[in-house]
């Protein structure tokens, strides 16, 4: 991926100012190879604060914003022209389910498609890196009795279950679905990313999901920490690495399940207390 004498080209983030997104940037800025162009959602009520990615050391030479939205993915082009690369990171997070299944897949998908016919087209994008999540891989029944890269989400499992996000899971196991079928088709060297429950520190203007979640062990907020039964934690610079990564790594090719340690709740809830006890009293008694 040629650019100038000390640099690689430009690339694409799309979605960042979400927590996945903004950490790219922030990472892609660090190293200081790229320059970046990053969407943002149009906000049609005033201007959105990007002030925490404006701000953010090698911004003002190296980050261009654009304004877009997955329901008009024409609005991308802006932003992807003369990429050699392109991170798609931008996805709507809705566990709350104010949307229908349906309706969330159809939107998903189009945007999905039209972003990487824009790719296809610019001649310049030499990869697409796209963030899917643990969930397009880690959800059938019988329960997997091991999770890798060819595992892949039931969704009619998902939909008889009633879990809860189980729209979120089948939106992202079918767009990513979608993804690696049309980028075949036209194509498009496309990598997919999978994390699971990511955390650690963040730079976007909104506490991320993933990370209440992980610490809703320490607020004492029980509706939530039952999401922590069973489950992985991945830290959220190893997730920004691993995009970097397979964007650089010539040899990338498929699916990647991106996760650091598993463990069950009794083990964090021990973990926890062991280190701060002052949160002891918090902690559930039993699994």
């Amino acid at each position: 991926m040629a650019g100038g004498d000390n640099e690689k080209g430009r690339v694409c983030v799309t979605g960042g100012t979400g927590y996945v997104g903004s950490w790219i940037v922030k990472k892609l800025l660090e190293d200081g190879i790229y320059s970046i162009n990053t969407t943002t959602r149009t906000n049609p009520e005033g201007k959105r604060d990007v002030s925490f990615l404006t701000n953010l050391p090698g911004a003002s030479e190296r980050l261009q914003i654009f304004s877009a939205d997955l329901d008009r993915p024409e609005t991308f082009a802006a932003a992807i022209e003369g990429c050699v690369g392109v991170f798609h990171v931008a996805h709507p997070l809705d566990f709350e389910e104010r949307e229908t299944e349906e309706v969330k897949t159809k939107r998903v998908v189009a945007g999905l498609k039209g972003i990487l016919q824009i790719c296809a087209r610019s001649e310049t994008v030499r990869r697409v890196v796209y963030t899917s999540s643990i969930s397009a891989a880690a959800f059938s029944y019988p329960a997997a009795g091991h999770i890798d890269e060819d595992t892949w989400t039931d969704v009619d499992f998902v939909r008889s279950s009633r879990a809860f996000g189980g729209a979120y899971f089948i939106t992202k196991t079918l767009a990513e679905r979608a993804a690696v079928d049309f980028a075949a088709e036209l194509g498009l060297d496309l990598v997919s990313v999978n994390p699971t429950w990511t955390t650690g520190p963040f730079i976007c203007s909104h506490l991320p999901y993933s990370v209440y979640v992980a610490m809703s062990l320490i607020f004492g907020d029980d509706g939530h920490y039952k999401h922590l039964k069973e489950a992985s934690l991945v830290h959220i610079d190893d997730v920004a690495r691993a995009h970097i990564h397979l964007m650089e790594y010539p040899g990338a090719k498929g699916r990647y399940i991106c996760s650091a340690v598993e463990f069950t709740i009794a083990e964090l809830s021990e973990f926890i207390s062991a280190r701060y006890p002052e949160y002891k009293d918090k902690m559930p008694n039993e699994e």
